[in-house]
This record gives structure tokens, C-alpha cells and sequence, in this order.
């Protein structure tokens, strides 16, 4: 039997399942990993209030209970954090990767459910910037993450996102993918990579309809696993633009309120 290659995730809940804790683990599963999960937060959907969001954290200390089963095996060959919920959790998940001199780190700096517009917590966010940041081997913000974490504040086009990324990157992150997506004028899904050396970007046709739900989840837990299976970082990029790009062609309509991607997608194109 070969090695069984471990990865982890520490993020919320998202009951539809596109999003969330339940889309990183099946991410990994496709890309042929043992998937870990510490929960942070529990996320509902009020069909009866226009798909309204209602954010619950889970208590610290029950955070750092689950991260030391999980880390009662040793180090996991890579990681990824979501949804973090608290500035708390997010100090249980710096002194977590410190301690266990975890490699392989991608950071989803997480401050927006999809549909919604406000911060979930203005000092999370902080607390993502300053202690997760310099300790991310890759992090992977969308625009208005990106925005947040440069200080920049709105990005309307790619030149703001390459002054995003190279701030971003100056805070301590390694590696720095800023997840455009549809979000961008014009008819391409434009991502941007920066090392601190060059700009890569990365493009796809959009998708119509664009059942998208989760897809920044996806993305992330993606890299994660292309991480864990021994790609260089560039190359665990490029692999889950394709992977995210699949699992959204193959996505669907739950409801009159969200379309979630389809994590199976990748695969089942390959057929």
C-alpha cells in the first residue's frame, strides 16, 4: 500500500455542502488524500429570510482539543485553514502550526459568507493579517480579501491586484494568489500568482450559468492537497485552477438562492 498522504483542514461548517469544512474534505478525497478537520464555526442559510447567513463560532479551547487529536499522528503533509470565526481561534491556529513546525500551510483568509457584504469580524481579519500571514506558505485571498489584507480597499483590475499581492506578500506570506474569479470585467476568470519575484496569471472562459458556490473553498483546499502530494507551489496553483474550473462546469442549482460547484468534477471530466 503507498504512503497515505495526510491533509487537514480548520474551518466552518456550511450545511449545503459547497463551501466550507464539507468542500476542502471532499476536495481531498479527489485529490487522493486523508482528510482532517477541526471545526471553527457553524454557518446557516435561512431559506425563509432570503438565504440570510448566521455565523456561530465554536469555543477556542474546543478548537485546540480537536488540533491536538489531530495532530496526535505528528505533522500532516499539508494544511489549510477557512472560516476562522474569532481572533481566539485564530491565535489556537498560530500557536497549533508553530508547535508542530507545520509545513505547508495555505491560509483561505475567510471575512465574507458568499451573498453577503460585511466583515464577519473586523478584528479577525487583524488577527489573520498579523499572525497567519508570515507563517502562510501560500495564502489565497479573493478581491475583497486581497483589499482588506493590502489595505488597499477595492480592486477593480488586474494592475490592483499585482500592488495587492506584492503588499500582501510583504506581510510575510510566501507565496500570494489573489482569486479574481468573475469578479473582473471582461470574459476570462483571471487569478494572480506573486513569489515575490514574478507574476503568473492564471485564465479561464467564463462560465455561464456560473454555479460557483464554494468555489474559493475548492480552490484552496486544491492547492492544499497538490501541496500534500509533493507539487511545487506553482504547480499546486495551476492544478486547482483547473480543479475549481471542473468542479464549476459540473456545478448545479440547489435552490432559487445558490449553485454550488460540483467537487467531482476534475475527475469525472477525466473519464
Amino acid at each position: 500500500m503507498n504512503k497515505i498522504v495526510k491533509t487537514l483542514t480548520i474551518a466552518g461548517s456550511d450545511s449545503s455542502g459547497g463551501a466550507g469544512i464539507q468542500a476542502d474534505l471532499k476536495t481531498f478525497e479527489e485529490y487522493g488524500t486523508y482528510g482532517f478537520s477541526a471545526l471553527t464555526t457553524i454557518v446557516t442559510m435561512d431559506p425563509d429570510r432570503d438565504w440570510h447567513h448566521s455565523v456561530y463560532p465554536i469555543e477556542a479551547s474546543l478548537v485546540a482539543e480537536q488540533l491536538k487529536t489531530v495532530f496526535a499522528g505528528g505533522p500532516v503533509d499539508a494544511m489549510k485553514t477557512g472560516m476562522l470565526g474569532s481572533v481566539a481561534i485564530t491565535e489556537v491556529v498560530k500557536s497549533c502550526i508553530e508547535q508542530n513546525k507545520q509545513k505547508n500551510v495555505v491560509i483561505d483568509p475567510v471575512m465574507v459568507c458568499k451573498g453577503e457584504d460585511e466583515v464577519l469580524n473586523p478584528e479577525s481579519a487583524d488577527a489573520i493579517r498579523d499572525l497567519l500571514l508570515p507563517l502562510a506558505t501560500v495564502v489565497t485571498p479573493n478581491l475583497f480579501e486581497a483589499g482588506v489584507l493590502s489595505g488597499k480597499g477595492r480592486l477593480v483590475n488586474l494592475n490592483d491586484m499585482r500592488e495587492a499581492a506584492k503588499l500582501i506578500h510583504n506581510r510575510g506570506a510566501a507565496n500570494v494568489v489573489i482569486k479574481g474569479g468573475k469578479a473582473l470585467e471582461g470574459d476570462k476568470a483571471i487569478d494572480l500568482f506573486y513569489d515575490g519575484t514574478e507574476y503568473v496569471i492564471f485564465e479561464t472562459e467564463k462560465i455561464e450559468p456560473a454555479h460557483n458556490h464554494g468555489a474559493g473553498c475548492t480552490f484552496a483546499a486544491g492547492v492544499t492537497g497538490g501541496l500534500a502530494q509533493g507539487l511545487p507551489v506553482k504547480e499546486a496553483v495551476a492544478k486547482a485552477k483547473d480543479f475549481v474550473t471542473a468542479a464549476i462546469r459540473a456545478g448545479y442549482a440547489f435552490n432559487e438562492y445558490v449553485g454550488p460547484v460540483f467537487h467531482g468534477g476534475y475527475r469525472l471530466n477525466q473519464k
